[in-house]
């Protein structure tokens, strides 16, 4: 990747950090927490890595994105609504009577492959979808992001086994260990492993598996091209990221895991990501 390259990904990461806090508005709560850390990796698989068109959503060859930890879709509703899905207005509506955009991923928002939020089914989703494009031997691939809290699912690791049997190669998992959960530190809660620990559970499972810092897009890149150049295995890019990242009174704290914001908080942190 060329520097040119990764300040238009950072800038465009500020857009959907952005574009989190509006869909958040006021008085209403969201989650801020695991939307901020997702963001980085969310803007190079859209602004980069994935073959899709915002004039033509149902393309045949397109890329598919699953965001199974539901409760971070507010990342994805950004992009989507700065590529042009849905006007970017349309974010202030979120979780509003009427509104396009509901506070888990429906398949009735242009741009959502799958219903998410009851955690543990992105990775099962993933694997029938990529087993469809290898039986209709289609070049396109999955990409699914997880939470390292979400992978206390046990369903997480049946997926983890069928991909890796299958021989899976057009899937990638994206693994957002910000290392916090919705009540506390996932090492205190239910221990799934720091990112190093979980990139080798991944490969105990006969996964392609690399940690990376997952708030550099140039790294966030790297790893996506390299996963496209393995054959005959499944990818697990396994992200160190920050719970709130960007928004400082939220990083690293479960507090934001789902709350609203009032005047004062949300001018805060506007003025952060912009600055």
């Amino acid at each position: 990747m060329d520097k040119a390259t990764a300040e238009k990904l950072r800038q465009k990461a500020r857009r959907i950090r952005a574009g989190v806090i509006e869909a958040l508005g006021l008085g209403k709560p969201g989650h801020l927490g695991g939307s901020m850390s997702a963001a980085d990796m969310v803007t190079v698989l859209y602004y980069y890595k994935m073959n899709i068109d915002p004039k033509n959503i149902k393309k045949p060859d397109r890329d598919r994105f699953i965001m199974s930890k539901g409760h971070s879709v507010l990342a994805q509703y950004a992009a989507l609504a700065d590529l042009g899905y849905y006007p970017w207005e349309e974010l202030s509506r979120t979780k509003t009577l009427g509104g396009l955009l509901q506070g888990h991923p429906e398949i009735s928002t242009p741009g959502i492959e799958a219903n998410t939020g009851s955690l543990g089914q992105g990775v099962s989703l993933g694997v029938g979808m990529c087993l469809g494009a290898k039986r209709d031997k289609a070049a396109w691939r999955v990409f699914v992001m997880c939470g390292d809290a979400e992978l206390a699912e046990g369903q997480i690791w049946e997926g983890a086994t069928a991909a890796a049997h299958y021989k899976l190669d057009n899937l990638r998992v994206l693994v957002d260990a910000n290392g916090v959960s919705a009540t506390g530190r996932v090492s205190e809660r239910y221990n799934v492993g720091d990112a190093a620990g979980i990139a080798a559970k991944f490969a105990a499972f006969g996964w392609n598996a690399r940690v990376i810092d997952g708030h550099s897009v140039e790294e966030i890149g790297d790893a996506l091209d390299a996963a496209d150049q393995v054959k005959g295995k499944p990818s697990a890019i396994i992200g160190k990221t920050i719970k709130g990242k960007g928004v400082s009174f939220a990083e690293d704290s479960h507090v934001y895991h789902n709350k609203d914001m009032n005047e004062e908080t949300r001018a805060k942190a506007l003025a952060e990501i912009n600055a």
